[in-house]
């Protein structure tokens, strides 16, 4: 089993560091061969929009100089456009934690099933750690490792995007745009258009948005499309910010019996 793009962060990192990807994901169908460029040739943004985008990102910056940890509770669903279909949805927790410079994070998938209602118990585990992304599964006893290498510094800005990544990190990465307010399970959110600078995310994932909580800081909801019109969707609830976080949760239960298998290439 391949794995996969987790999440919004975990997507990219998978996309621009050789991790590959199974299913992807978001809510609103896109074209096959969307034009990014079409983002980025827009007509300019009114003053207003400016300001509302720049509030929102300096409050991304104010929640990223006080972030130690984060988690919250998921749900994944996944869209393939040559079926026109939902293919897989996973529900569970996930958890961040700064250590010194560095990031980690720990996703439990609890369920899982090819629709909202159809979830069953399938439990998975993926925690990036010490510039590794480890899988495992439970019900096959496997974990798979993956070393991002030279890579991990990057990664660590991707990871906690909409989860105590700062506003001016996210430019670094996207041109952002203001696409207006929207409510999303009860919160007022600000949404964020992403388009991503680099070429070869690009080519993976080549629109992204962000549905941040301007009250917080943080993201309720993300979304990111294929150019080949597949989507992902990362929709969060339950957010606690800054709370006690047991070192336990950031370690892989493996038992004797687990092969670990590392894949290169």
């Amino acid at each position: 089993m391949k794995i996969a793009a987790f999440l919004f962060p975990v997507a990219i990192l998978s996309a621009s560091f050789g991790i590959p990807p199974t299913d992807t994901t978001a809510s609103v169908p896109v074209m096959a061969g969307f034009d990014c460029s079409l983002f980025r040739s827009a007509v300019p943004q009114k003053s207003g929009d400016s300001a509302a985008l720049e509030a929102v990102l300096r409050k991304m910056d104010a929640v990223s100089a006080s972030f130690h940890t984060a988690e919250a509770d998921f749900e994944w669903d996944n869209y393939q456009k040559v079926i026109d279909d939902m293919v897989d949805v996973e529900t569970g927790s996930i958890y961040y934690r700064r250590v010194k410079q560095n990031i980690e994070m720990m996703a439990e998938v609890k369920k899982s099933g090819p629709s909202a209602a159809e979830v069953k118990p399938d439990a998975k585990f993926i925690l990036f750690s010490e510039g590794k992304v480890r899988m495992y599964t439970p019900k096959t006893e496997q974990e798979m490792v993956y070393d991002l290498g030279k890579n991990r510094a990057a990664v660590d800005s991707f990871l906690v995007l909409g989860f105590g990544g700062s506003g001016e990190d996210l430019q670094k990465q996207f041109d952002v745009t203001y696409a207006g307010d929207e409510t999303v399970n009860g919160v007022k959110t600000a949404k964020l258009n992403l388009v991503p600078k680099s070429d070869k995310v690009r080519d993976k994932y080549n629109r992204m948005i962000l549905w941040i909580d301007p009250d917080k800081g943080v993201s309720v909801q993300q979304q990111f499309f294929t150019p080949q019109g597949d989507y992902r969707l990362c929709k969060y609830s339950a957010i606690r910010m800054n709370g006690k976080v047991n070192d336990d949760v950031f370690r892989l239960k493996t038992t004797g019996k687990t092969q670990i298998v590392s894949p290169t290439g």
